[in-house]
């Protein structure tokens, strides 16, 4: 069945790459990005130019998480032009690189606003008209960095998701009475086909990153992106996120994962979610509200 889709941060990398695949798959699908008529003016006419050269459903509108106006006037527009939001996914991120003590205080409040704070502003904007509808899903795009191995020099980072995961759980329980499902994607490190580590941030403080850099640690930033990028098999395929999220968008009501993992170089983090999730219904199965583990009407 055709389904209204945004997808928050989708100028490139996993964004980008969904909403090409979920248009392809016969959606209606809004890549959303900040700054429309500016920085992101390019890459929106690419995209719609296209939609128009393939024949698919897929358009451009603005929408920067980090203002509640724009998460919502993105919201208000969709529901303008289809009457219906069936699909949220959060996606929007930024990723750092470099030494914990480096990075001010302020540049992980950045980091938080746009990885948590995002989400929470998009929820608010999308979710009175899901839970009216009385049918959605939230996909949010997470990392195995939560919960598998996690190698120095990215900790904002990977504070940022996993804050973020803490409330795509609890939403979950939350959610499943309105008829609204929560799937969380899981994907690892991958070194090519984004520009993740290409576009990465830096510490602001420099003075600090070079007592790091050219000290002890020496070397170290160039042996942790080498080592990483020989841990993932030849045949990684980025898009392969892409194509899991289409999957979970297709699967009948009721019945799609509550997490998927893409992590071709097995971090680990498969196993410890698995242990976690497994806790989470054992503890609602215990309390008595495990009704809250299935959407209702599944």
């Amino acid at each position: 069945m055709k389904q209204v889709i945004l997808i928050t941060g989708a100028s490139s990398g996993f964004g980008l790459l969904t909403a090409r695949a979920l248009a392809e798959a016969g959606h209606t699908v809004y890549a959303s990005m900040r700054d429309l008529a500016g920085a992101n003016a390019e890459r929106s006419r690419e995209v719609l130019a296209e939609a128009a050269q393939r024949g698919i459903d897929l358009r451009t509108v603005e929408l920067d998480v980090t203002s509640e106006a724009s998460a919502d006037a993105a919201i208000r527009t969709v529901l303008e032009r289809d009457g219906r939001l069936d699909v949220l996914i959060h996606n929007a991120g930024h990723m750092v690189f470099g030494p914990a003590e480096a990075f001010t205080a302020e540049q992980y409040a950045r980091l938080y606003d746009v990885n948590v704070l995002g989400t929470q502003r998009v929820n608010r904007a999308a979710l009175p008209t899901m839970r009216k509808q009385g049918r959605g899903l939230l996909v949010w795009v997470g990392s195995s960095s939560t919960r598998g191995g996690t190698p120095p020099f990215l900790a904002p980072y990977f504070a940022a998701k996993a804050a973020m995961d803490a409330p795509a759980v609890s939403y979950a329980g939350e959610l499943t009475r309105w008829g609204i499902e929560t799937s969380i994607m899981v994907p690892g490190a991958f070194t090519k086909g984004t520009n993740h580590f290409a576009h990465s941030g830096k510490p602001e403080d420099a003075a600090v990153e070079g007592e790091y850099i050219q000290g002890p640690y020496a070397g170290m930033p160039e042996k942790i992106l080498q080592g990483l990028a020989a841990l993932e098999p030849a045949d990684a395929d980025v898009t392969e996120v892409a194509r899991k999220i289409v999957e979970v968008v297709d699967m009948p009501f009721g019945k799609r994962p509550f997490r998927v993992h893409v992590d071709p170089s097995q971090d680990g983090a498969e196993i410890v979610n698995g242990v976690a999730d497994r806790m989470r219904r054992e503890l609602f199965f215990r309390a008595g509200f495990d009704d809250l583990l299935v959407p209702t009407g599944a």
